[in-house]
């Protein structure tokens, strides 16, 4: 006789929820076993987030880094529902959604990603622009479309933080503005890119003096305003100004995941086994940012989309196992390697025994996410489209 329905919901449609029900969807459940899976976000589409730089240069459209949900999904059994989430009940296995529906389950998948955060520093939270979502990006792209209409001589921005986002973003502005771009970036460390390796700064800090990007490091944004940015270094207070300033520092837990009564670090991410169960809780999955994970080695997993990618495999694996009377697997964390944009049709990559820069790096950049998007039919549009681009580009008048 089968057995009852078992309902997997998962919470959050980025790199691990999106991924991970894609995955249960490809696994071969047993009639014996009957599963529905539900996959819930508040927006329509996913962000292929490492591609979301190229919206800023025009260089790719909306559509080719971020597909409607119901595209990706169609063909399979996942039921998306487009709502933000409400609470968690734990006790009675219930989530419930923004329009106050509730979802029961027997297993849920917390993979909500993080969230910006806002410091306590006058101005940030009125006039400083974040850079995570398609919304962040259509709000930087009316902002600099109206500058350039307008006949100021120099168009200055400013980028906060010197990671990852801070470094590829800057890059990608000062080859869009041109002559007309005054750009800034700004760290409060000694370095930027303190966490890459030594190839990647030193190409880094190239692309960026190519472009005529001034770094200030060991400083601080003490306030921003409308037009002005107020910068911190050692004891000297300096107001510059400033027409846009993005702020790119940083990645917080979301308050709701914050507050459940399930055992977090200090920095309030949920603490999992290497089975990517949390701790004590067995019914319950957690994955990318918002997880504590150390592997079956015993290493600390970054929170990063290569780090998603490989965790939702596991997770995918693993609920398919918990409900079919399976062993689990211990995550495994392979790292392989970095990437990162520096303007456009420039780029790096590094790992695997490989160090590129340049345009090569850029087109085995570009390669790579292709090969990592959702859906074959989804990477087959926008493969088509990177062939035709050049030759449409060359025959247009």
């Amino acid at each position: 006789m089968p057995e009852p329905v078992q309902h997997i919901c998962i919470l959050g449609g980025g790199f691990g929820g999106l991924y991970t029900a894609l995955r249960l969807n490809a696994l071969p459940w047993s009639p014996e076993h009957p599963v529905e899976i539900t996959l819930v976000d508040q927006r329509d589409r996913f962000l292929f987030a490492p591609l979301l730089y190229e919206l800023v240069t025009g260089e790719l459209q909306t559509w080719e880094i971020a597909p409607p949900y119901l595209e990706l999904l169609e063909n399979t059994k996942i039921h998306f529902v487009q709502q933000g989430v409400e609470a968690i009940n734990l006790g009675d296995r219930q989530v419930t959604l923004s329009d106050q529906r509730t979802l029961t389950y027997d297993r849920l998948v917390l993979a909500m990603g993080g969230e910006t955060p806002v410091p306590p520093v006058p101005g940030v939270a009125e006039h400083a622009i974040p850079f995570r979502t398609v919304e962040d990006a259509y709000r930087l792209q009316q902002r600099l479309q109206a500058l350039e209409a307008d006949q100021a001589e120099k168009v200055r921005v400013a980028v906060v933080g010197g990671g990852y986002s801070g470094v590829e973003l800057a890059c990608k502005l000062a080859d869009r503005l041109g002559d007309r771009g005054r750009a800034r970036l700004v760290e409060r460390s000694e370095n930027i890119l303190q966490s890459s390796t030594e190839f990647n700064r030193n190409a880094a800090q190239k692309a960026l003096s190519d472009r005529n990007v001034w770094i200030d490091l060991d400083t601080s944004v003490e306030a921003i305003t409308a037009d002005t940015l107020t910068l911190k270094y050692r004891e000297q207070v300096d107001e510059i100004p400033v027409e846009i300033v993005l702020w790119t520092v940083g990645t917080q837990v979301l308050p709701l995941i914050a507050a459940l009564d399930l055992p977090h670090n200090d920095r309030q991410q949920l603490q999992v086994t290497p089975t990517l169960q949390v701790v004590d809780h067995p019914d319950l999955f957690a994955l990318g940012d918002i997880a504590d994970c150390k592997d079956a080695e015993g290493q600390q997993v970054p929170t990063t989309a290569q780090s998603a990618l490989q965790q939702a495999d596991y997770t995918a694996w693993n609920l398919w196992a918990s409900l079919s009377d399976r062993p689990l697997l211990p995550f495994r964390y392979q790292h392989l390697g970095e990437m990162m944009a520096l303007g456009v049709d420039n780029a790096t990559l590094t790992g695997l025994g490989l160090q590129l820069d340049g345009v090569l790096a850029h087109v085995a950049r570009r390669l790579t996410y292709l090969y990592r998007m959702p859906t074959l039919n989804h990477q087959l549009r926008v493969g088509l489209n990177w062939i035709e681009k050049p030759l449409r580009d060359w025959l247009s008048p």
